[in-house]
């Protein structure tokens, strides 16, 4: 799946960057020199922290919160007590980052939600996309090999050994459920709690688990 049928809704900093890659997983490599081009280019509304931390004059960090570089903070964001950004990460406009939640070399389109012990690794979220509490994105195969994806049946190797997930727009994850490297969701797709999600959902589903997939009536 391509990455403008990913992320339809364009609300990021990064937006035009993204879309500059033909499958979203060709971004992350590219994301930490992204981020420190851009962040030279910031006006007077962000905050040079050094180390190529550039934050918003709006956005809300808490002092407890720790920030390693490259990053970009947009305005109105909240970063709680306990979040932990690893480095090549940017929070787009509105977003949450809460209390031990973990993020590196991942962009955060807008009015994005991760606020309860979640972790996410080399990944896209897309804008209004939500993790309940626990959600995990794993990055990281076993057997440490390079992460392919799975889509309509067939492999597509990405030549790199981390990847996490996409989550395309109005994306909901259900709490304590994990995402498994290479993970595609569509949007508007809802993932019930409790779930081990693997490959490509479509977009308009709700995902109850691999073999239990209903479309959604309400979109």
């Amino acid at each position: 799946m391509k990455t403008e049928e990913i992320f339809i809704g364009k609300e990021s900093i990064m937006d035009e960057f993204v879309r500059s890659f033909v499958y979203p997983y060709e971004v992350l490599p590219n994301i930490k020199d992204e981020i420190v081009k851009i962040g030279k280019k910031l006006g007077e509304d962000y905050i040079d922290k050094g180390d190529d931390i550039y934050i918003h004059k709006t956005a809300r960090v808490s002092d407890l919160a720790t920030i390693l570089g490259p990053a970009i903070i947009d305005c109105d964001a909240e970063i709680r007590p306990g979040a932990f950004i690893r480095g090549s990460v940017v929070i787009g406009k509105r977003c949450v980052l809460g209390n031990s939640c973990e993020v590196k070399n991942s962009i955060f389109y807008d009015d994005v939600q991760v606020p309860h012990f979640n972790y996410v690794g080399d990944s896209i979220l897309g804008n209004h996309s939500h993790m309940g509490a626990g959600a995990i994105i794993s990055n990281l195969k076993n057997d440490k090999k390079n992460v392919s994806i799975l889509f309509e049946g067939r492999k597509f190797s990405t030549d790199l050994r981390k990847v996490g997930a996409f989550l395309g727009d109005n994306v909901d994850i259900g709490c304590n459920s994990v995402l498994n490297p290479g993970t595609i969701i569509g949007h508007d797709t809802k993932v019930y709690p409790l779930s081990m999600v693997r490959g490509f959902v479509a977009p308009n589903m709700i995902f109850k688990d691999s073999t239990n997939l209903v479309e959604r009536k309400d979109v």
